[in-house]
C-alpha cells in the first residue's frame, strides 16, 4: 500500500481543516514546499495535494505553490480541489503534476469526466467525499443525493481507475479511520481505492494495508506528530 502524505493549501499555506469546516482551519506552515521535502526525506514516494480555495470556487489560486511542491520534492503528485474544466485539467498536467482528481465535476459534469478519462486515462482520479453516506461537493459545503455505492458503481462503469474516498466525519478528527467502510468498498469494487480521513495511527495503517488497499492518505497525524511518517511507510509496505 502506498502512503500519500497530504498538503492542503489555502492562501499558499499548508493548513488542515477539522471535519471539513473552513471555520476551523489550522495553519501549519507558510512554506509547503519545505513540508514536501520532509515527506521525501522520510521515504514518501507520493504526495496528495488539495487546493481548498479552488475547491470552493473552481479556480487554481495555488497553482504556483503546487508546481513548487512538485519541483522541490520530485515525488509523484496528485492534486484535487476545483478541477471542473478540461482547461484546468490540462493546466495541471501540462505543469508536470502526475494526476488530477475530479470531485464535484465527477458528480455534476459526466461529460467532462468522460472526456478527461478518454484524453488522459489513469492520470484522472475521482474523489468520493462522504458525509453521512452521501457524496459531498463544492469543498464539502454541499451534499448530493448520491450515496457511496451508487457513486462507486457508476465510476467503475465509466472506467475510472482510482478513487480517493474520504469519510468527512473522520477527517482531521484524529479518532481513527472508517475501517468498515473501506473493507466493504474493497470487497465490492475493482478499482484502486485510497483511504482518507482519520488515518492517525500505525494500527490504522496496518489494518488498511491488510485489506490490500491501493493507498492511504495521512494528514493531521503527521502535522500533530501523532505518528512518524517513515514508520507508517514501513508498515504499509509489509
Amino acid at each position: 500500500m502506498i502512503i500519500f502524505p497530504a498538503i492542503d493549501l489555502y492562501d499558499g499555506k499548508a493548513v488542515r481543516l477539522f471535519k471539513g469546516d473552513y471555520g476551523q482551519m489550522t495553519v501549519y506552515s507558510e512554506n509547503p514546499e519545505e513540508i514536501a521535502r520532509d515527506f521525501r526525506d522520510q521515504g514518501a514516494e507520493a504526495i496528495h495535494i488539495v487546493d481548498l480555495e479552488g475547491a470552493k470556487d473552481g479556480t487554481t489560486p495555488n497553482l504556483e505553490t503546487v508546481i513548487k511542491i512538485k519541483a522541490e520534492s520530485g515525488l509523484f503528485c496528485e492534486i484535487g480541489g476545483g478541477i471542473r474544466s478540461m482547461e484546468v485539467v490540462d493546466r495541471y498536467l501540462s505543469a508536470g503534476i502526475d494526476r488530477v482528481i475530479l470531485g464535484t465535476a465527477a458528480i455534476e459534469n459526466k461529460t467532462l469526466l468522460k472526456e478527461a478519462i478518454s484524453a488522459f486515462g489513469d492520470r484522472i482520479a475521482v474523489g468520493a467525499d462522504l458525509k453521512n453516506g452521501f457524496v459531498a461537493v463544492k469543498g464539502w459545503l454541499e451534499t448530493s443525493e448520491i450515496d457511496a455505492d451508487g457513486f462507486f458503481a457508476e465510476m467503475e462503469t465509466l472506467g475510472v481507475k482510482t478513487v480517493i474516498c474520504t469519510d468527512v466525519s473522520r477527517d482531521g478528527a484524529m479518532r481513527g479511520t472508517n475501517l468498515e467502510l473501506y473493507r466493504r468498498l474493497c470487497r465490492s469494487y475493482h478499482m484502486n481505492i485510497t483511504a482518507s480521513g482519520g488515518v492517525s495511527s500505525l494500527e490504522d495503517v496496518k489494518a488498511l494495508a491488510g485489506m490490500d488497499l491501493y493507498a492511504a492518505i495521512i494528514g493531521k497525524a503527521y502535522y500533530e506528530g501523532a505518528l512518524l511518517l517513515s514508520e507508517a511507510i514501513g508498515v504499509a509496505k509489509c
